[in-house]
């Protein structure tokens, strides 16, 4: 084993919150292993205390401002 991380695998809509099962947007790998996969509600719910136990987040819930920004263009 190199010690070289994988690259971060970005989310898809194909990836569910593990609370609810809406679409995550917020990916926090845990330093044991394992990985849990949030909304952007629950994430912002979690995401300190996840930080705070040393979990790497991977945040892509700005996407969301854009789809929204996107959507309202097109209404005008």
């Amino acid at each position: 084993m190199t010690g070289a991380l994988a690259p971060v695998k970005p989310l898809t809509a194909l990836d569910r919150c593990d609370r609810c099962g809406a679409q995550a947007y917020i990916r926090a790998t845990l330093p044991i292993g394992g990985e849990l996969l949030f909304c952007a509600h629950h994430g912002r719910q979690h995401i300190a205390a996840l930080r705070d136990k040393g979990a790497e987040i991977l945040d892509e819930s700005a996407k969301l401002s854009k789809t929204s920004a996107t959507a309202a263009e097109g209404e005008r």
